[in-house]
């Protein structure tokens, strides 16, 4: 439902197998029959609705349900929809312009356990601390409307609609542009390769899913099977709508590997093609950045190479290569990587699979990504899915030291890609980030406690997995902000802003590129160089991942090697300091779980 200037209702519903449609109004006592259309689609044109009103859709006579397109549901998934004007929001953001992809500097956060509050206007309260930080991004997970109040998002059945206890379209719209006032960039992560389960009133409209393709969540949304136009525009017009009308400035696709279509056209690619059209429109730049669990680069190479145009992908395998490095946890998926040889690997080559055999999937897998650019690739140390999938919930703050944790900061932070953080993890935020869900419909609540149980069933002995649908788990999960000035946490905080202030000053840390790059590895005492240069500027960044002091010979490049950090040192709450500035060839000493940062003078 949209509004024309001069205030009438402009109302388009696509039930293609249906025989009547009609608009209720009033609580059902006034009625507005819809016009059937070509290709299955129903609309009238009416002045008997205003934004604000509440309405539902009847189909042959039969039952009613919310808007499909619904853009708000104050009361929740199984209510009515509510009107809404999209396009009344007083913007303020004329002069924004977005930043390259490659100065993003991400912040993944969960708008409910981000703040006390766990709304839009509680994350504008926070923007000066994530800026203070370094942050020009701020990711987050899913708004779409799901049942209750509680969820991390990926149940969401409105995918137009924004979650009302979060504030609503209007609160995310004020949001957004608070960022771009502050100079910050919004991305936003959406779903498209299932639906949740409660509220999921799209089957009753027309051929949402196909029966064709199985997901991990149920039968995949119909994007190449009968009536499936109708469906890849709903998504596609979906897609735009955030860009458009919510101003966001990029879209993370969660799971695109989870999305079916063989048609002709990828319907990755075609929404690209659209939001390109829409760029040119609008003269804003968009960005769509995909989790992908193939390494296939067809998802991220260029349009006129006959991909499917993704500007950038999560990078898992990076994370995995540097969890096992620190923790020598190999169990699960874990157990394809070897630790230090792999995070060397994945400095180079972004993918660690790139077609060897993979004994977890017990396949080749991967192709080489030697032409992509170091901001196609986004790494991290933690994100919603590492922490919050482990049965408890636990941070990388409670499974590796302190001195570890800023190491692992060191090894994202300087890598060639770019770094994504995780809430609260730049004060070593001490609290677990545990599954959580408030559906309605108690047999479904009790399969999903069910369930999660079973999930880790085999890891018993660490304890229970926590009630999902118990508000404690969700009270459990939020940021103690009141921890930032305390110790360690200050310190970890001024460490996370000098490494992206390095970042963004030295040249050769600033620029992504993957040619210009070497790693040295050594498994035996577990060490690794990485050096990147720019022009006449070399940066080497030493890292000891041993519980033991390590010796290093600096390389030959460079005549002297000034010391800019050392997570050692008694500032930031090592041991002590490990090296002076120092000639090349000269042997420096690092301590225990420590990385060096060094300035290359010729």
């Amino acid at each position: 439902m949209s509004f024309s200037p001069t205030g009438q209702a402009q109302v388009l519903v696509w039930a293609p197998e249906a025989e009547q449609v009609e608009l209720i109004l009033n609580e059902g006592n006034t009625s507005v029959p819809l016009k059937k259309e070509e290709f299955g689609y129903w609309s009238v044109t009416t002045d008997l609705v205003s934004p604000g009103d509440a309405y539902k859709f009847r189909l042959n006579d039969d039952q009613e349900f919310p808007d499909p397109v619904s853009l708000f549901q104050p009361n929740g998934v199984h209510g009515a929809s509510q009107a809404y004007d999209e396009t009344s929001f007083n913007w303020e953001d004329d002069n924004w312009q977005c930043p390259l992809l490659e100065d993003f500097v991400l912040y993944e956060l969960h708008t409910g356990t981000f703040t006390p509050e766990g709304t839009f206007a509680g994350i504008e309260q926070k923007l000066d601390h994530l800026l203070e930080l370094g942050v020009t991004a701020i990711e987050i997970m899913p708004v779409a409307q799901f049942p209750g109040d509680r969820n991390w998002g990926y149940d969401g059945v409105f995918p137009f609609a924004v979650q009302d206890s979060y504030g609503g379209p209007e609160g995310l719209q004020r949001m957004v542009s608070a960022c771009h006032q502050k100079g910050m960039a919004v991305v936003l992560d959406i779903v498209y390769n299932h639906l949740g389960p409660e509220g999921n009133y799209l089957g009753a409209y027309g051929p949402y899913f196909t029966n064709k393709y199985n997901t991990p969540w149920g039968p995949a949304i119909n994007f190449d099977d009968a009536w499936c136009d109708g469906v890849r525009r709903y998504f596609s017009e979906n897609l735009l709508m955030w860009f458009r009308d919510f101003h966001v400035d990029a879209v993370r696709l969660d799971a695109v590997h989870a999305i079916k279509d063989f048609s002709p056209v990828h319907i990755l690619r075609e929404m690209k093609q659209q939001v390109n059209q829409l760029m040119e429109t609008t003269g804003r730049t968009h960005y769509m950045i995909v989790e992908l669990d193939l390494n296939d680069t067809c998802f991220i190479n260029p349009l006129e190479e006959q991909g499917y145009g993704m500007d950038a992908q999560w990078v898992d395998e990076f994370h995995h290569a540097l969890r096992v490095t620190m923790t020598g946890d190999q169990t699960g998926y874990y157990s394809d990587f070897t630790g230090i040889s792999d995070l060397g690997k994945a400095y180079k080559d972004a993918y660690v699979y790139d077609g060897q055999f993979s004994p977890h999937r017990q396949k080749s897998f991967g192709v080489k990504a030697e032409g992509n650019p170091g901001k196609q690739f986004i790494v991290f140390t933690q994100n919603h899915d590492q922490v919050g999938n482990r049965m408890l919930g636990e941070r990388l703050t409670e499974l590796v030291s302190y001195e570890m944790q800023k190491l692992a900061a060191g090894a994202v932070i300087l890598s060639p890609f770019l770094p994504m953080l995780w809430m609260g993890e730049e004060y070593a935020e001490p609290n677990r980030f545990q599954y959580f869900v408030s559906h309605t419909d108690p047999e479904l609540a009790e399969a999903v406690r069910q369930g999660r149980k079973a999930e880790f069933g085999m890891f018993h002995a660490q304890g229970e997995a926590p009630d999902p649908m118990a508000e404690e788990t969700f009270l459990q999960s939020k940021l103690q902000w009141d921890l930032l000035p305390l110790e360690p946490h200050q310190t970890l905080f001024r460490y996370y802003q000098t490494l992206l202030k390095l970042r963004k000053e030295l040249p050769a840390l600033k620029h992504l590129d993957r040619q210009n790059l070497e790693v040295v590895e050594n498994d035996a005492h577990k060490t690794l160089q990485l050096r990147r240069w720019h022009d006449e500027e070399q940066v080497l960044c030493l890292m000891n991942f041993s519980n033991a002091p390590q010796t290093v010979a600096l390389p030959l490049n460079a005549k002297t090697w000034n010391l800019v950090l050392d997570s050692a040192a008694p500032e930031w709450k090592g041991p002590q300091p490990s090296a002076p500035t120092a000639n090349a060839g000269t042997e420096v000493l690092m301590q225990p779980e420590s990385l060096l940062v060094f300035r290359g003078q010729s």
